[in-house]
């Protein structure tokens, strides 16, 4: 009995040392980026993502203003693409994998500049198996994949949005 408390005492000391240790690093949980602008408007095509990314931007306290006057940022998503790659087939020709391709281009620009900045793109690439006996389940199990890639882009685009100071511009 005294060996196992003294071995739960060595381990609760590990661990002490290490959360120590983590602590005096300056290790903390990368939280969402502040925004250098309060308020954003979105210009040009309404993609399937301007809905998440909507909801992403009000999460981090930035309001969405239908006029380009009112905003400190303009946002301008330009497109959007999906694409579909065979990328292995059996041997008797039958397809087993997939490559699905997310592309997202946009641009920013402050409202107080009267030129757009580069045209940014995001691509983000999924690999998936397919079988043919499993048709119905593939088809939901791609479709779930194109969502989370969309998720995925609007936190890369939250990201570069991040990086971006109107005021240095």
């Amino acid at each position: 009995m005294q060996y196992l408390s003294l071995t739960f005492t060595r381990q609760l000391s590990w661990l002490f040392l290490i959360a120590l240790l983590l602590t005096a690093c300056g290790f903390q949980l990368r939280g969402s980026a502040p925004l250098s602008f309060t308020t954003l408007s979105f210009q040009g095509s309404a993609l399937s993502i301007k809905k998440d990314l909507k909801r992403m931007l009000e999460t981090n306290n930035v309001k969405i203003v239908e006029s380009a006057e009112d905003a400190e940022m303009l946002i301008d998503l330009l497109n959007e693409s999906t694409e579909k790659r065979i990328l292995s087939l059996s041997g008797g020709g039958l397809v087993r994998e997939f490559e699905l391709y997310y592309t997202v281009s946009f641009r920013t620009r402050p409202q107080k500049e009267p030129l757009w900045g580069k045209v940014q793109t995001i691509q983000i690439r999924r690999d998936f198996s397919y079988n043919d006996k499993v048709l119905l389940g593939k088809a939901e199990e791609e479709a779930g994949l194109y969502a989370d890639m969309r998720k995925e882009s609007v936190r890369a685009i939250l990201r570069r949005l991040s990086a971006t100071n109107p005021e240095q511009l």
